[in-house]
């Protein structure tokens, strides 16, 4: 599939507004990319995004990546270190086949919207969110001044 094609069939406002919500729950990270490159290994393809995007630099080492590759209908979603560590593969197992099962019907949208919620989820309960971090942005202050705050970092990424 086309990435184009594929970008079309997503509701981004739906994708962006359930980061949002997770990353409100959580000091964790998760990101969407979706690449327009064809990749043999989507895992690999994923962590080589994942050190581009910089998600490896969290102070508490637990950003998510969800990496689609339409073109050769393939994804991947990989976690830091420290999030690893707290789920271990059978998370990602299960994760990874329930987002299959939405992308085999076509359901692209749920797919994501069901990867970022789970992931969302185990973030919330080992990394929970700074209870003062939105006083803080309200008073006008930078997400970065504390280890473990972070501004949402909702997207969707199109690689050239």
């Amino acid at each position: 599939m086309k990435p184009r094609h594929f970008l079309k069939q997503l509701e981004h406002d739906r994708i962006v507004s359930t980061i949002a919500d997770a990353e409100q729950k959580t000091s964790g990270q998760i990101r969407v990319l979706v690449s327009h490159r064809a990749v043999d290994d989507p895992v690999a393809a994923a962590g080589k995004q994942f050190q581009r995007l910089g998600l490896h630099r969290t102070p508490l080492r637990n950003a998510v990546l969800i990496f689609v590759a339409p073109r050769s209908h393939r994804f991947a979603v990989i976690g830091d270190q420290a999030v690893h560590e707290k789920c271990g593969d059978a998370f990602w197992t299960e994760l990874t086949a329930a987002m299959s099962g939405h992308f085999k019907q076509g359901q692209f949208t749920d797919g994501l919207l069901h990867g970022i919620a789970r992931a969302g989820e185990l973030l919330a309960a080992h990394f929970p969110s700074d209870p003062i971090r939105p006083i803080r942005q309200a008073q006008g202050k930078q997400a970065q001044d504390r280890p473990g705050d972070k501004s949402p970092s909702s997207e969707t990424v199109i690689e050239d």
